[in-house]
């Protein structure tokens, strides 16, 4: 189960669709442009374990240079739209990259990268001049390059709490090409994906990320059709199910709060038939999002909870959860272990550091200190998150260690008073974090993002504050309601769902330092 296959066997099939502008990329045309690609990269000097990024939007091309370098044994550094000129310098110089691939829409930051002290080759979609890529990967033979080997992607996290680090994954187990990995299996076995190639699968979210690049990549190792949305819009995202009869979809806890919040008329009247799976991870969903989710889509929303490194899954179907509310599901791959803050671990229901054992881990590029951070005396590896397993071994996640408030001296886990508040129907959006607060240590503080920030520009602002803290009330003890509500026309979230609570708390932090002075 390989691209390569699929475009000797189905080379019209289409590999790739681009839901807005419709553009279609076949088997066929996929296999000539990665193998050009690869005869590229062997041309500018890359061989096996050498890194080059990628700093592109969703379309067309990103997932054609993914099987590009995955026939070149290359490394692909996926670079976040998100992030400014001197941190995609840090990402560039820290991976050691040595070409960078773009598109015109980020003409101003590749402009700015010599300033930065980055000067290395970059190619780009769309120039039309000497660095125009479309134009340099004509001048490659379509065959396969000689040394074909399996790729690899270095994927840079989020950087909630310092500089991103590159998250280095083992070498392949197999150097064969055609070798199938892991997520494979757990796509056919623990998703229940199809193997006949009649998989069509959305995917909203950007593609520099890790469930978007892996997932995508998965779906083509079986021969399905994968349905890049430009950009994710709720309505749209809808449609798009309808338009092209989506089997298989992707997303975020955010994505469904987004889709839920619609008009009642408008998020009914699409034909969304066809779907049969939909997963969903990368945070915790509120209970009562999800249940709304399954109500509507019926028993095909499936969750799973991994990270990045690929240390461990869980996963857990509908039905599951119905009967175990809250929970990501059972480990599918590596064996789980609660640990508490004396390095044992703890009893069945308590609260505790998840690791997973696994005989395959990574490291953290260029940070070996990080990689001994995460580590468990018994070499088990952390992704940074709490949580305990009841005694069916279903594992329920309570927040990350990193966003953890401690307000005289009471541990507060944040993500219970968010998931409280996305709930309510005048709220878009949330982000609880732990500002600094002289006598407590530091304060809860609410950040809202309304679903009509327009009444609380005009006033409303103090009277949505006491609705909430009236809806909060019953259901959070004293010491978790925030003491501060402020209201914001959008958070620090990427298009992933990830909210940079950093930036926040940095704002937070440099505010309480002024007023100290």
């Amino acid at each position: 189960m390989h691209p390569i296959t699929h475009a000797q066997t189905r080379p019209d099939h289409p590999a790739i669709v681009m839901a807005a502008s419709g553009e279609v990329v076949t088997y066929g045309e996929m296999d000539r442009t990665a193998n050009r690609f690869a005869h590229l990269l062997r041309a500018h000097g890359l061989g096996p374990n050498d890194a080059f990024a990628v700093l592109m939007e969703n379309n067309g091309w990103y997932l054609q240079l993914v099987w590009g370098s995955q026939r070149a044994g290359t490394m692909l550094v996926p670079v976040s739209t998100r992030l400014t000129a001197p941190e995609i310098a840090y990402i560039l110089k820290d991976s050691e990259a040595r070409l960078l691939i773009s598109t015109t829409k980020f003409a101003d930051i590749l402009a700015a990268l010599p300033g930065e002290g980055v000067t290395l080759p970059t190619l780009v979609v769309g120039s039309g001049g000497t660095d125009d890529l479309e134009a340099a990967l004509a001048s490659f033979p379509v065959e396969p390059i000689a040394d074909q080997a399996p790729g690899l992607i270095m994927l840079y996290s989020s950087g909630t709490t310092g500089r991103p680090k590159g998250v280095r994954p083992a070498p392949p187990a197999d150097p064969d090409v055609l070798a199938t990995n892991p997520l494979l299996g757990l796509a056919v076995m623990g998703a229940g994906m199809p193997t006949d190639g009649s998989m069509v699968y959305l995917s909203p979210a950007p593609l520099y990320h890790a469930a978007p690049i892996g997932w995508c990549s998965t779906a083509q190792r079986l021969g399905g059709t994968v349905v890049v949305m430009e950009k994710f819009d709720p309505e749209f995202a809808l449609q798009t199910i309808e338009k092209y009869k989506v089997t298989d979809s992707q997303w975020v806890p955010t994505h469904f709060v987004r889709m839920l919040k619609l008009d009642k008329d408008v998020r009914t009247k699409y034909d969304l038939s066809s779907h049969q799976r939909a997963l969903h991870a990368a945070a915790p969903c509120p209970v009562p999002v999800k249940q709304a989710m399954i109500e509507w889509w019926g028993p095909i929303v499936n969750e799973y909870y991994a990270g990045s490194e690929s240390i461990g899954m869980t996963m857990v179907r509908s039905p599951d959860w119905l009967s175990h509310p809250g929970t990501v599901g059972r480990a599918i791959h590596g064996k789980l272990h609660i640990v508490g803050p004396d390095g044992e671990e703890v009893p069945t229901g308590t609260d505790g550091l998840i690791y997973f054992e696994n005989d395959i881990l990574p490291t953290y590029h260029n940070d070996p200190d990080k990689t001994a951070d995460a580590m468990h005396p018994k070499g088990w590896m952390t992704l940074g998150d709490i949580g305990h397993v009841d005694e069916e071994g279903f594992l329920y996640l309570t927040d990350r260690k990193s966003h953890m408030i401690i307000s005289g001296g009471v541990n507060i886990y944040p993500q219970e008073i968010e998931n409280l508040l996305v709930t309510h129907p005048k709220v878009m959006d949330a982000a609880v974090i732990g500002a600094p607060e002289p006598d407590l240590g530091e304060q809860v503080v609410a950040v809202v993002q309304p679903m009509d920030m327009a009444l609380v520009e005009n006033g409303a602002g103090p009277a949505l504050e006491q609705e909430l803290r009236e809806y909060l009330a019953p259901q959070l003890s004293r010491i978790k309601m925030p003491r501060l509500f402020d209201f914001r026309p959008e958070l620090p979230r990427e298009a992933n769902g990830k909210l940079y609570k950093r930036e926040l708390r940095d704002e937070y932090a440099a505010r309480a330092a002024a007023e100290a002075v």
